[in-house]
């Protein structure tokens, strides 16, 4: 049965970076299903998190993950709620990434009609709405397009690869709509406009320092660090990140010194370095008093940006080290160059006819998971249906369990 939709139409107000809201009743035609890991909104919901967390093999992989990674869930349960609590009690990345598809929707019905109305759906890997939810309401909203897209820009198995093995898994016992034409975006690291939107929340924050010190200000880069293990398999979310930062400093064209570091490491294996932490206190003992953090691998505000950069590193680690003066950039979140981004990019793939990348297709060089094989296969599969014109051949696939 094919249903109407309410979906808010945003405006943006003259001379403002503010949006008015009117709401329309509409049936989608193209669906843009949102990916993410997201967040709890409010504590109850964070002992259920942490638990899907530890016990997901793509994102965390422990001995005897069945038994330990409900262990230190259930152990880290209390100290994370306070964290929550201390950034107004839950995360706010839900409310971002439904104001960012909103925005993108309103976007793709006035600059790409013939696939309009757009909807987005938001699938979360951890928390409500999770994957099944999603592509259950695609399903019932009787849309006959739907785009799948990462809302990670950077790849990796750990964060993207996880949000598609569980699509995967989801239809492993259910036939996929013969009527509904999917396509992928999994990764858009090197896209000019969000180099541009990271340039723009990094002027903002330079703005607050001394005009005389502005151009000698260290930009440090973080994103959430990576196991070593997962670097040497071949992941190729470390030089995503790198891309990124390169062709935000491009943009920027200013002459400030800058270092990618990472941040949010879990467990005794060794990850990526230098951890952010560390960097600000190593630079301190080098006399550098001016620093600004710059958060390249998320688009909205959650847990990582809220506590861990602005309350334990901008205010508990700088202090101590003494530094002069910390600033951390925003993210997106719902900044106007960054819903033309995400609109330029599924327009891309509207027009030109993307349905999966080779890059995704292509497998780490040590890579021995047969579920990543599956999931491969999968969605080549999946996608590569659209790319025939034969409508006779069933849009059915299949995976073992």
């Amino acid at each position: 049965m094919l249903t109407s939709i309410s979906r808010t139409t945003f405006t943006r107000l003259p001379g403002t970076a503010c949006y008015s809201a009117r709401r329309v009743q509409q049936k989608p035609k193209t669906a843009i299903v949102m990916l993410n890991m997201g967040g709890p909104t409010d504590t109850d919901q964070v002992g259920d998190y942490l638990h899907r967390i530890m016990t997901d093999r793509d994102m965390i992989q422990l001995p005897i993950q069945s038994k330990l990674g409900p262990w230190i869930a259930n152990r880290r349960t209390e100290e994370v709620q306070k964290k929550y609590m201390e950034i107004g009690g839950g995360s706010p990345i839900l409310k971002w990434t439904n104001s960012q598809g909103q925005l993108l929707a309103d976007s793709l019905d006035r600059l790409h009609p013939s696939t309009a109305p757009h909807k987005h759906y938001v699938s979360f890997r951890y928390v409500p709405p999770f994957t099944d939810e999603a592509f259950t309401q695609l399903e019932r909203d009787g849309v006959e397009r739907a785009v799948i897209f990462s809302q990670y820009p950077q790849y990796s198995c750990a964060t993207t690869g996880s949000s598609l093995n569980a699509i995967a898994d989801f239809y492993k016992t259910r036939e996929v709509p013969k009527n509904i034409q999917f396509s992928l975006i999994e990764r858009w690291a090197t896209h000019p406009l969000l180099a541009k939107v990271f340039a723009e929340r990094i002027h903002e924050k330079l703005a607050l320092f001394n005009e005389k010190e502005q151009d000698d200000v260290l930009i440090l880069f973080t994103a959430h660090s990576l196991p070593l293990k997962a670097v040497s398999r071949g992941d190729t979310y470390p030089h995503e990140v790198a891309a990124t930062v390169a062709n935000t400093m491009l943009h920027l064209g200013l002459p400030n010194p800058y270092r990618l570091v990472w941040q949010s490491k879990v467990g005794p294996l060794p990850w990526l370095q230098p951890y952010t932490d560390d960097a600000i206190k190593a630079y301190a003992k080098q006399g550098v008093k001016h620093l600004l953090l710059v958060p390249i691998a998320f688009v909205n505000e959650h847990i990582e940006t809220l506590h861990e950069l602005d309350i334990e590193y901008c205010y508990d680690v700088a202090k101590e080290a003494g530094i002069k003066q910390i600033e951390r950039a925003a993210t997106p979140n719902a900044h106007p160059i960054f819903i033309d981004a995400l609109a330029d990019i599924v327009i891309q793939n509207l027009d030109k006819g993307h349905t999966v990348s080779k890059q995704f297709l292509t497998r780490c060089p040590h890579c021995v998971s047969q579920r990543c094989l599956q999931s491969k296969a999968f969605f080549k599969q999946l996608c590569g249906y659209n790319e025939k014109s034969n409508k006779d051949t069933p849009n059915v696939v299949t995976l073992k369990n």
